[in-house]
């Protein structure tokens, strides 16, 4: 049952039952219809409640049914609103915890809201690339008025019911149980006529044209490449200008249009796939997890000290070890630091600086880390450094703490092969800076225990990451792909491009950083070590030799002032160099190579696709389990654009075919190996399918 019935004396009260967060699927809704016909068909019924079981009142459209026949079946949202609306009896809504999206669009077309403290109102659709199509556009700005309305509809953001217990949205705050309060109510204002319909509320707001203007050029200039924010503004524009009716019918034209947009696809996209990357086809969601209650992270350096405040950011106390009490120190010392630069943007209250800073201790003894839940290695990326690292760790950690190690392309099987507990172990690879960026590659060795692969999962949406499971390989899946992008960087700079264009391309495309400044943040010796390794592993893959003769330079980036770029002492910006444009154009002659100029469309496919290519070999390989957990590795890891939706879906939206026949084109110049189709990405586009 997705919605129940009963009577209680001479109210009705209909109960949406659709966990975990009532949403308005097709049953639940055929069930409020049913609902409200039985109710106005027994004389012995005087009003009805509708309210919600569990944890939500309705958090809006059930997302199980998104781009479903489902979704559009009838009896639609707007019927049921409809149904509610027109009933001749009242319709009290009884609102707690979360009354979101189409659940507040339904609240909205009761007569009465009756609301508990603390419950979370919204209309998020904004954050889905598109906007309210129930009526909330219309609806909402005649109960809280043009300003605030717009602005909860243009953010999306949830707003506690307290703040707008003053508003003609609700009727009443019930202080003590709401079911009583709701019923009581619905007693009180069993024989009230007529009906009160917000649809019937005049919005008064002189010089609307002046704020509307206003507010779209300030929504247009922060929006960005999203059309929805703006879009909004014209939908509550009609709710101002034009018949009630008529707005609504323009409020659906709008929805209609934004659903089909690529960028509402990407947001959606991105949106399931951050709740599909956390499930494992073989670990169900009730496999049993180990508690975490202490951490410990080996090494203080940059990484390590960015991992300890993620656990220290969830309550979580973390010890520190470090081989040098100066190294330690110092470690501790920029923990601090990062504390107090967010201390004092005001991002951080004195009592959470005080509680977090306390939760990070230091020590210098493997024996006093030995009672920790989980401990994760950050130290030099190095197989003999790891191995000295885990046979110590399983001498000294207690049996059933999960060992960790934060590699970032290393054999997490060999790792674990040096314990006498491969079970326990696991991948745990944090991305720099590690206590801001919000991905979590979690890899799954051959022997990980199942309880240790939950229990990562769960820690990952603990220290508010999005956690990602990928097999294991070289460089997993971000790091796999990031070498084709990287290789392909390297051969335009010796066909005839420089690093400032690729990089304004690959941005302008709607990346954070091109790949030159990312090499120059992140340091090119980086890069340089990983390559000499791949010379020697992988002596049949071709890579420009421009970035191995920079960092013969001695220049590695930020760090020395100087890398594809050069850099004044205390500022960031990168400006070109004409040291380096020269070596790279001499490195062209040496190679006999006649350069050419380069198109920005030429530049974004060759970088874009060559993701796209090696990670249809990752998908076939089933290092990653699904296309939308790559685009997920790439939205929060790597600065993939968001409206854009990730190299997978991108690739899907461009049309595979497109794709393979491009990779075709550029098979006939130089480095051609380098684009020979991946026989997934060849078989879905010679059969017209997607990835996604």
């Amino acid at each position: 049952m997705t919605a129940e019935y009963k009577v209680n004396g001479s109210v009705a009260v209909i109960t949406l039952n659709n966990p975990p967060v009532n949403g308005l699927g097709h049953a639940t809704r055929s069930a409020i219809v049913d609902g409200m016909r039985k109710a106005l068909n027994d004389d012995a019924v005087k009003a009805v409640v509708i309210t919600g079981a569990g944890k939500a009142f309705s958090g809006g459209a059930d997302i199980k049914e998104f781009n479903s026949p489902k979704a559009s079946a009838e009896p639609t949202l707007h019927t049921v609103i409809n149904v509610v609306e027109n009933s001749e009896k009242p319709v009290v809504a009884a609102i707690h915890t979360v009354c979101m999206g189409g659940g507040l669009e339904l609240a909205l077309g009761c007569h009465y809201r009756v609301v508990s403290p603390g419950a979370q109102i919204a209309l998020p659709e904004v954050k889905l690339g598109i906007l309210p199509g129930a009526g909330g556009t219309q609806r909402l700005p005649r109960v809280l008025g043009l300003e605030m309305a717009l602005n909860m509809i243009v953010s999306g953001n949830p707003v506690p019911s307290e703040k707008l217990a003053k508003t003609k949205l609700f009727d009443q705050l019930a202080d003590g149980d709401l079911m009583e309060a709701a019923i009581a109510f619905a007693n009180k204002v069993a024989d009230a006529r007529p009906l009160p319909k917000v649809r019937d509320i005049k919005i008064d707001y002189p010089n609307h044209e002046g704020f509307l203007q206003f507010s779209r050029n300030t929504v247009r200039a922060m929006a960005g490449p999203f059309p929805a924010p703006v879009k909004c503004i014209d939908a509550v524009e009609a709710a101002v200008t034009k018949r009630f009716d008529d707005g609504l019918r323009y409020e659906r034209e709008l929805f209609t249009e934004l659903v089909q947009t690529p960028e509402s696809k990407a947001l959606r996209h991105a949106f399931f796939g951050e709740r599909a990357a956390s499930k494992v086809p073989d670990v169900p969601e009730d496999t049993p997890t180990r508690e975490i209650k202490s951490a410990a992270v080996i090494g203080a350096g940059t990484m390590g000290g960015g991992i300890a405040m993620n656990f220290a950011n969830a309550g979580i106390p973390v010890t520190i070890l470090e081989m040098k009490q100066e190294a330690l120190d110092k470690g501790l010392a920029t923990i601090r630091k990062n504390y107090e630069n967010t201390l004092k943007k005001g991002k951080l209250t004195q009592e959470k600086f005080d509680q977090r800073v306390g939760l990070i201790k230091g020590t210098l003894s493997y024996e006093e880390i030995g009672q920790a839940d989980i401990v994760v290695e950050a130290v030099f990326e190095e197989m003999g450094v790891k191995e000295q690292v885990f046979k110590k760790l399983d001498q000294v950690m207690k049996q059933g703490a999960i060992l960790a190690s934060n590699t970032s392309t290393l054999d997490v099987d060999k790792i674990a092969s040096f314990t006498s507990r491969p079970q326990d172990v696991i991948g745990l690879h944090f991305f720099s800076p590690a206590n801001v960026m919000k991905l979590l590659e979690i890899v799954r060795g051959e022997k990980t225990g199942k309880d240790v692969l939950a229990t990562s999962l769960k820690l990952a949406k603990k220290i508010k990451k999005t956690g990602v499971v990928s097999g294991v390989c070289d460089g997993f899946i971000g790091n796999r792909m990031i070498e084709q992008y990287s290789r392909q960087a390297g051969f335009l700079l010796e066909e005839g491009a420089l690093p400032e264009q690729v990089d304004k391309a690959i941005e302008k495309f709607g990346f954070a950083m091109g790949p030159f400044r990312m090499g120059d943040l992140a340091g090119n010796d980086i890069g340089w070590a990983i390559r000499k390794r791949r010379y020697i592993e992988k002596p049949d893959i071709t890579y420009s030799k421009t970035a191995d003769l920079l960092c013969e330079m001695g220049r590695y980036g930020q760090k020395t002032s100087a890398g594809w770029y050069d850099y004044k002492p205390g500022d960031r910006k990168p400006y070109p160099s004409q040291v380096v444009n020269d070596m790279i154009v001499k490195h062209s002659a040496d190679l006999g190579i006649q350069r050419r100029k380069i198109s920005d469309e030429e530049i974004v496919q060759r970088l874009v696709f060559a993701l796209t290519n090696e990670g249809a070999k990752i998908l076939e390989e089933g290092i990653a389990m699904r296309a939308s957990d790559i685009d997920m590795v790439y939205l929060t890891g790597y600065g993939f654009p968001l409206f854009r939706g990730g190299p997978m879906l991108y690739a899907d939206i461009v049309g595979l075919q497109n794709v393979v026949m491009t990779m075709e084109r550029f098979a006939r110049g130089r480095h051609g190996e380098a684009w020979k189709p991946a026989p997934l990405l060849a078989r879905l586009a010679a059969e017209g399918k997607s990835f996604n």
